[in-house]
């Protein structure tokens, strides 16, 4: 019992000194994030948004600069098809993408590794008459900082106006009803 009280006051010891070097667990209203210089490229909101050419499922080739020509936005929705992008995509095929006849939607593929199989996948999951496209070394997943459910808007200027994970499709409505 000695031992345990012993090791209990040493570990209690060794944290506490340790205050330094731990994480600020207090919540702040103050915004952490760095300043965007916005002349610069890159994923977050504010900075021009990289430019990309990657295939669709039918295996044209998609480029980013020229699919915002004459478009108010473009909205990029990063899938793998599981129940939760799918979910996702419909709430967004229903509610949202009928809203913004002048925004073009793209949901890309970044799991399946081909367009063969992200057409097979596209079709079986019923989105077939969807614009797939296709990601396969993830270098535009990678461009863009995204993973699973990631929702990005790149407005007719070609900067980024929302860079975040889909929830309930309220903020994609908000800030594709901000666009020009």
């Amino acid at each position: 019992m000695s031992f345990a009280r012993a090791l209990f006051l040493i570990s209690a010891l060794a944290l506490g000194g340790c205050e330094d070097m731990m994480d600020n667990l207090d919540p702040s209203s103050e915004d952490l994030r760095p300043t965007i210089d916005e002349n610069t490229e890159g994923h977050r909101v504010g900075q021009t948004a990289p430019d990309f050419t990657i295939p669709d499922t039918l295996d044209n080739s998609v480029t980013m600069s020229a699919e915002l020509q004459g478009a108010n936005g473009i909205v990029l929705y990063f899938t793998m098809w599981c129940p939760i992008c799918d979910a996702h995509m419909t709430h967004m095929r229903s509610n949202i993408m009928p809203n913004y006849p002048n925004v073009k939607f793209y949901f890309i593929d970044y799991v399946s590794g081909s367009v063969q199989f992200a057409r097979t996948a596209q079709i079986s999951n019923g989105y077939a008459d969807a614009t797939v496209l296709v990601d396969t070394d993830q270098a535009v997943m990678n461009l863009y900082n995204a993973t699973m459910g990631t929702t990005v808007v790149i407005g007719s200027d070609g900067v980024v106006a929302m860079n975040e994970d889909y929830k309930d499709g309220s903020r994609l409505n908000e800030i594709l009803g901000a666009l020009p």
